[in-house]
């Protein structure tokens, strides 16, 4: 691309794109990295520059980029069905997909209800949650309890389940009924329980939030497998066994948020079954397509059916018209495809290992605190004082993430993210395609770029 056209994107891109999530006055004196294309784990600006995808786009792009089997499906499905929508109608896009989902996922999770993105999924489980209760004669369930720190989307009702306060305070008032319990962060654990004894007790401030608000008043519980923001907290052993036992005995709905965690970025296709627990309701998005065409999904078990079978006059009241999009059936079909094909759970699985252990290799820097998650998804958390874990102050959490190592690893080549909603953190979600080759590259750009904000820290 020539220096013109260059100078013309920018222009353009300063004057008309309102990019997301992202501090727009930062770019009127800086340039805004446009990516023009990918090929497996790698992208590429308008100047050729290549980049390592550690994030997988944002925790999206599982196949990796460039995949010309995704493209052909899209083709393929766009002439012959471009368009057409699920209110009442069915296409065999939606059909078999669907049956595919329910055939992968766990138990009797066999209802599927397709949406745009993930926080359409949690928006539609709440909604669904609220609606279930009334249809069978207990309508002042409504309540929900999350955790923490936790990212469920940014529609005002899933805004209100988030526990990120810094993203929805200014949103307020928000949807009634969101209660928000402590989340399962070991390594910021006071009173340094194990890990069984800490499960136990975390899966208790539920159960403890549930009567509080009254059991008769509580709908549903809203957990990711791993806690995205906070940096990928995992849950402590016996964790959600215990969350289940609790939603049974008070007749509370188990909502396992797995827009990040299904389809193999924790080494199974769901993320509930890495950890062994039965929800009630996954919602999932992202990985679904890889992120080649926008979808998401509610998967429900079938007693949540059941209310809406009985009378042919009832229907859950909820939609949207792109939800089930043929194109994007074709396309996460062929995503289902690649899974199965290349192996590619495995890959996560085989790999893991290693990559933890390249990721260790970093806790030798003074600032590293902890290094924490599973499968191909991991957070470093940053710390002042690694002795103490004593945390960076706003001030310099700005300085450290968003001024110094946001700008150095992109200048590096590596694409991952630094986040300050909770403690300071850098996050990793690779491409599933990822092999060991590209998870010692990601490790080494960060070692590299981590000790030179450790000198940073230590002489300020």
């Amino acid at each position: 691309m020539n220096v013109m056209n260059q100078e013309l994107l920018q222009q353009q891109a300063r004057d008309h794109l309102w990019m997301h999530f992202t501090r727009m006055g930062f770019y009127k004196n800086h340039d805004i990295p446009i990516i023009t294309r990918g090929e497996g784990c790698y992208v590429y600006d308008t100047q050729g520059k290549r980049y390592i995808d550690g994030l997988a786009g944002l925790f999206t792009s599982q196949l990796g980029h460039g995949r010309a089997d995704i493209a052909r499906a899209v083709a393929e499905q766009t002439e012959k069905l471009g368009f057409f929508p699920i209110w009442c109608y069915a296409h065999p896009g939606a059909i078999e997909l669907a049956s595919r989902i329910a055939d992968l996922a766990p138990g009797d999770l066999n209802r599927v209800f397709f949406t745009n993105g993930g926080g359409e999924a949690v928006e539609a489980a709440w909604k669904l949650a609220r609606q279930y209760f009334a249809e069978i004669g207990q309508p002042r369930r409504y309540k929900v309890i999350s955790r923490n720190l936790a990212y469920h989307g940014t529609s005002l009702g899933a805004l209100s389940i988030n526990g990120a306060t810094g993203i929805k305070n200014v949103f307020e008032p928000l949807v009634p009924g969101a209660r928000h319990v402590e989340n399962t962060d070991l390594y910021r654990n006071n009173n340094q329980d194990d890990s069984v004894s800490y499960g136990k007790k975390c899966a208790l401030e539920i159960e403890r939030a549930i009567v509080i608000e009254g059991p008769e008043t509580v709908a549903a519980v809203f957990l990711e497998p791993i806690q995205n923001v906070g940096g990928c907290i995992v849950p402590p052993e016996g964790y959600f066994q215990e969350v289940r036992k609790v939603c049974d005995k008070y007749g509370v709905l188990l909502v396992s948020d797995e827009v990040i965690c299904a389809f193999g970025r924790l080494g199974y296709m769901f993320g509930c079954e890495r950890f062994d627990y039965l929800p009630d309701i996954i919602t999932c998005a992202k990985g679904l397509t890889s992120g080649f065409v926008p979808m998401g999904a509610m998967i429900c078990r079938d007693f949540l059916m059941k209310p809406f079978l009985e009378d042919d006059t009832k229907q859950f009241l909820h939609g949207s018209t792109f939800g089930g999009h043929p194109v994007a059936c074709a396309a996460a079909l062929a995503c289902l495809d690649a899974y199965e094909n290349e192996n590619l759970l495995a890959n996560v699985r085989e790999n893991e290992a290693f990559f933890k252990s390249e990721l260790d290799k970093l806790l030798e820097l003074p600032i590293v605190g902890d290094v924490r998650g599973a499968g191909y998804f991991y957070g470093i958390e940053l710390v002042k004082n690694k002795q103490t874990k004593e945390h960076f102050s706003h001030e310099e959490a700005e300085n450290v993430l968003f001024k110094f190592l946001s700008p150095r690893l992109y200048q590096e080549g590596l694409m991952c993210r630094t986040d300050d909603r909770g403690e300071a953190v850098i996050q990793l979600s690779p491409p599933l395609v990822a092999g060991r080759k590209e998870i010692s590259e990601i490790a080494q750009i960060l070692y590299k770029v981590i000790a030179e904000a450790s000198e940073l820290v230590a002489t300020h």
